[in-house]
This record gives structure tokens, C-alpha cells and sequence, in this order.
């Protein structure tokens, strides 16, 4: 069972992501996450509204039930494959997320600062997730998908644009961790 409870190798995980890659390659198929909102909203009949959304949503049918899947992994691997150790954190990183106001920060994934019940409904913890929420919908739409699409499917087909939207996520999250975050906490 332990094998089971802690994380893949990069040895393993690295060659199952290869693999789904040249198969979406070779199928014809682009890898993102972001693009779902877009086929959802066309689902709800956003259609209507904005010519963004007028595309056949039934060609990324595929697309949706992967989101499905990873929403189910995610759920079972939490609920029944955690081994309830909490995360692994270089002890640099443990000090710094300390010294910001985080009680327990290798106790969970998402820390109760931010995504616990008395946080989210806090007006801070609202604006937070609120204006988040905001710069990641904006950003993906501004940089034409997101994370995972450039950084597994762009760079993987070698696109220059990929490219640089993955060095900006990088500066992005740099800024975020050492500028922005002790600003905000």
C-alpha cells in the first residue's frame, strides 16, 4: 500500500505524460485545461452572447471528460490514497510561509489561511480568491490557454509563443511568491 500513497518517480510520471502527449499528437488533439471553460460556457449558450463561443463543442467532448477524470482522480487520491503525512517542504520555505502567518504550512495543500472557512468568508479571503480568480481567467484568455496547455502541449509541438507564456508564468509566480505574497499576508 505504500507505494500507492506516495507520489510517483518523475521516471514514471514523466514517461506516462510523454505518452499522452504523442498519442493527442498523433490523434490530432492539443492539450489545456482552459479551453473547457470556453466549451462549457458554449454548452450554456454563450453562443448567443459572443462570437468567442461559437465553436461545435461536441469536438471537444474528449476534453471534458478528461477534466471529469482529473476532478475524480484528484478527489480519490485525497480521500483514499493520502497517506496523511501532509507535504514535504524544503524547511527554507516552511520558515518563510511561518514568518508570514501560516500556522501549519506542510500540513495540507491548500492552507487554511487562504482556502479555510473562516478565510473565504472573510472580505480578505473573498477579494483574494476574487481578484485570483480574475487574473488567472484573464491572463489564460490574454496568453491564449493556460499553464498545462503551454507548458505539456505547446512546448511539447515547440511553439515560440508557448514559449514565452511559460517563461511569463515563471516571472509571474517569482513576483507572486516574493513580492506580492508578503505584501498580502
Amino acid at each position: 500500500m505504500d507505494i500507492i500513497t506516495q507520489p510517483w518517480a518523475w521516471y514514471v510520471a514523466g514517461p506516462i505524460i510523454a505518452l499522452v502527449m504523442f498519442l493527442l499528437l498523433y490523434f490530432g488533439e492539443t492539450f489545456g485545461v482552459s479551453s473547457n471553460l470556453r466549451t462549457m460556457c458554449t454548452i450554456a449558450g454563450g453562443d448567443k452572447y459572443a462570437d468567442f463561443f461559437k465553436i461545435d463543442w461536441r469536438k471537444q467532448q474528449w476534453n471534458l471528460v478528461f477534466v471529469l477524470g482529473a476532478v475524480i482522480g484528484g478527489f480519490i487520491a485525497a480521500q483514499y490514497l493520502s497517506n496523511g503525512q501532509g507535504i514535504d517542504l524544503n524547511p527554507k520555505t516552511v520558515v518563510a510561509l511561518e514568518q508570514l502567518g501560516f500556522q501549519a504550512p506542510t500540513a495540507a495543500y491548500l492552507p487554511s489561511e487562504i482556502f479555510g472557512e473562516h478565510s473565504v468568508f472573510s472580505l480578505k479571503g473573498f477579494l483574494i480568491l476574487l481578484g485570483a480568480g480574475f487574473l488567472v481567467g484573464f491572463g489564460t484568455r490574454y496568453a491564449g490557454g493556460c499553464t498545462s496547455g503551454h507548458a505539456i502541449s505547446g512546448l511539447s509541438n515547440l511553439q515560440i509563443p508557448s514559449l514565452i507564456a511559460v517563461i511569463g508564468f515563471f516571472i509571474g509566480g517569482l513576483l507572486m511568491t516574493h513580492v506580492l505574497l508578503p505584501i498580502i499576508f
